[in-house]
């Protein structure tokens, strides 16, 4: 008899959900050679994943609080990779 396991959840934490979330909105990208997480700096991909976490937010959280995740990701993701040198940032 052919058994199957019930997959797991992709993103495992509110953080994980949080930071997909705004790079599937194009608000944070990621730095290529070292997986920083960069904030774009684009208010209408902000305001898309705000809505996006409003509308969707994980299971057992209300929109206000995936609401504030994403906006605490947010605050902690900085506009340039701490490891890239200034004349390679971008």
């Amino acid at each position: 008899m052919l058994m199957t396991k019930e997959r797991r959840p992709t993103v495992r934490t509110l953080r994980g959900w949080a930071i997909s979330l705004l790079q599937d909105s194009g608000a944070i990208l990621e730095c290529e050679e070292h997986g920083w997480a960069n904030d774009r700096a684009a208010p209408h991909a902000r305001e898309r994943a705000i809505d996006l976490a409003r509308q969707y937010p994980p299971a057992g959280l209300s929109p206000e609080e995936a609401v504030a995740e994403v906006r605490n990701v947010l605050d902690s993701v900085g506009d340039t990779c701490p490891e890239c040198s200034p004349e390679t940032a971008r």
